[in-house]
């Protein structure tokens, strides 16, 4: 673009503002792939969270069985023991769901990047405007 100093007021507003209408479309685009791929990430920790829960339930059903049957053969009886094995694995369960509920929180959702650069954008329109 060439710079002409002989314009007039109407074609400086036209092109502020044509280059405005510019900046908020790629503004748009970048919301719309930092949306993109803050979706691909929720799946993919939902599917890594499903994947592990489908794997582990039958190792953990043994385990269980296992730590019951250690704790029985110490003497404990065998309805305190489940109970033990039991409380343990609901523990561990309640950790992993804390963490994956983390993982897809507001804010580790939050498209940084695009706000971020709207923050700049204002700047510059503002300064464009005086």
């Amino acid at each position: 673009m060439t710079l002409r100093t002989d314009r007039s007021i109407p074609e400086l507003f036209s092109d502020a503002f044509a280059q405005l209408a510019k900046l908020i479309g790629n503004e748009f685009a970048l919301a719309r792939a930092e949306l993109s791929e803050k979706a691909g990430q929720a799946g993919k920790a939902a599917a890594m969270m499903g994947a592990g829960a489908v794997i582990m339930i039958p190792a953990l059903v043994m385990l269980l069985f296992a730590a019951a049957a250690a704790l029985m053969h110490a003497g404990i009886s065998d309805p305190l023991a489940y109970l033990i094995a039991g409380g343990g694995a609901a523990i561990v369960s309640l950790g992993l769901i804390a963490v994956g509920i983390n993982r897809l929180s507001g804010d580790a959702m939050k498209p940084t990047a695009t706000i971020d650069e709207i923050e700049r954008d204002k700047a510059a329109a503002r300064e464009m405007v005086r």
